[in-house]
């Protein structure tokens, strides 16, 4: 374990040594770094001495502190490239840490419930433990801790200046630490290992008709590979539950590796004439996602990259990371947990949202041409919304501030296609429309959430069919949902259940 403290303006101070065990609590006044062996205090020193302090700078990441001026991030150095054996140090911490939350703050009021909330569908409700992300109304998501912008400074790249690789963001959502480049290739072979998908798969999903919805397909596929569940199996056997985790675990890194494939093979049998495209040994996960979809260029990799990991995780109220939980609690493996938050991904209220982006934007360059002036925009925006309709993309449940999953899309845009007429039209509705919304006065957010965005790259790449686009936003989210879900079990989460009233329970409570 190495801990680093940086000042705000990212100077790095002197190191000296502790023994292994130490803790990331803030202890260590005088503003030391932390290593636990002396062979990585050593070359640290001569690192300084070398004068290549901005190296390590690069490595580390600033979060804002109401409280002091120094944040204290956990770094992976163990040579351990086993993600299942740094998880079983772990939990047996975070189940104490869990334990001693319950005993001396389990009486603490979060809040006062509202009937505007219970009406509401429990919006603002403080109501779930999430530990792999927290949105922020005005900073928007960060992954243990880390904004999308530090996530990429500091996780692993296929290259130099790359976009995040998917399984990096695994491994911190899974153990809360930067993995190394080692540890991330290590867990890249691991998930093409068990990528194989057997036959009877292909042959469930080949029995709907081809014209059945992209989404369909891929949640029956999920539902065909459940047959291999191995928490199921154990369960039947008599596992106890102190070892539900291990389990959960297989079948999550199994589910993780192998919906890539599926997903896949639901866009081959829809648009490509079914011709499967095998796994790439070569290729990491988002890379091969894309080479088996069919697209083989080095910046649909990238852009697959960074799609996988912006959208992988938004803590846990969303509609499908909620379902997930909600029926992995009642102790449903990760396979018919996961195709549960599917159905919910599949909504035109959630995930089938970025679907109806691309359409809308089409609608528009339909109508007005691809060279619409913003008098244009402007009129068509007022013709949807004077329908009764919502412009797509615009606005969201929690965040009260342009997504940075939107700006990150932007800026990866910027740098590959700044001159595609569907992305210029993009950025024009990114400065027409919030300042309509605000006008209109019933919309609290007004500003582009991740689904503006993400169908006009893909397009440019050449995937164009935007009723396929939730799947890949599916094959995202396995990586946030079947991480949450490992630690459901390792936590011992309990069986989900809010209590719930009638309309004339909330009018006596009220009356009196």
């Amino acid at each position: 374990m190495c801990v680093i403290v940086v000042t705000k303006d990212g100077v790095v101070v002197h190191a000296r040594e502790v023994d292994d065990g130490c803790s990331d609590d803030g202890s260590g006044d005088d503003g030391s770094i932390l290593f636990s062996s002396p062979p990585l205090f050593a070359s640290f020193h001569h690192f300084l001495f070398e004068s290549k302090v901005e190296l390590l700078r690069n490595r580390v990441v600033q979060q804002p502190s109401l409280t002091n001026s120094v944040r204290w991030l956990q770094i992976q150095t163990s040579s351990d490239l086993d993600l299942h054996a740094q998880l079983k140090e772990l939990i047996p911490e975070q189940q104490e840490r869990l334990k001693k939350i319950k005993s001396e703050y389990g009486k603490v009021q979060l809040g006062n419930i509202t009937v505007d909330m219970v009406l509401g569908g429990m919006r603002g409700m403080t109501g779930l433990l999430w530990e792999t992300s927290l949105l922020d109304p005005d900073e928007g998501i960060r992954f243990r801790g880390l904004s999308i912008p530090e996530c990429q400074k500091v996780l692993p790249a296929a290259k130099p200046g790359g976009e995040p690789l998917p399984e990096g963001l695994l491994w911190l959502l899974l153990t809360g630490k930067v993995p190394t480049k080692e540890q991330v290739d290590a867990l890249s072979k691991e998930l093409r290992s068990r990528a194989t998908i057997p036959d009877h798969v292909y042959k469930t999903i080949d029995a709907l008709p081809v014209t059945a919805h992209p989404m369909t397909q891929f949640t029956t596929g999920v539902m065909a590979l459940q047959v291999q569940s191995e928490f199921s199996k154990a369960y039947e056997k008599g596992i106890h539950k102190s070892k539900y985790w291990e389990p959960t675990f297989e079948d999550s890194l199994s589910l993780i590796a192998q919906v890539p494939a599926v997903a896949a093979y639901v866009y081959r049998r829809i648009y490509k004439g079914g011709e499967r495209i095998p796994v790439d040994d070569t290729l990491d996960y988002g890379g091969n996602f894309a080479h088996m979809l069919g697209f083989d260029g080095p910046e649909m990799q990238e852009l697959m990259r960074l799609y996988v990991t912006i959208h992988s995780d938004h803590e846990g109220g969303n509609v499908s990371a909620h379902t997930g939980h909600l029926v992995s609690s009642a102790l449903s493996d990760p396979y018919l947990s996961f195709a549960a938050a599917l159905n919910g991904l599949a909504g035109p209220l959630h995930g089938l949202a970025n679907q109806e982006v691309l359409l809308w934007i089409k609608s528009v360059v339909a109508e007005c041409g691809e060279n619409v002036t913003t008098d244009q925009l402007k009129d068509y925006i007022w013709k949807t919304l004077n329908s009764g309709k919502v412009v797509p993309g615009f606005g969201h449940g929690v965040l009260r501030k342009t997504d940075p999953r939107y700006m990150c899309q932007r800026e990866f845009a910027l740098k590959h296609l700044p001159n595609d007429p569907l992305f210029q039209l993009v950025s024009k509705l990114f400065d027409v429309v919030p300042p309509i919304l605000t006008e209109l006065g019933k919309v609290k957010n007004p500003w582009p959430n991740v689904d503006a965005h993400s169908g006009v790259l893909l397009n440019y790449y050449g995937l164009t069919e935007a009723r396929y686009y939730t799947v890949l936003f599916g094959v995202s989210r396995a990586i946030g949902i079947c991480s949450q879900l490992i630690w459901d079990r390792a936590l011992g989460l309990p069986l989900e259940r809010p209590k719930s009233v009638t309309m004339e329970w909330l009018e006596n409570k009220c009356k009196k």
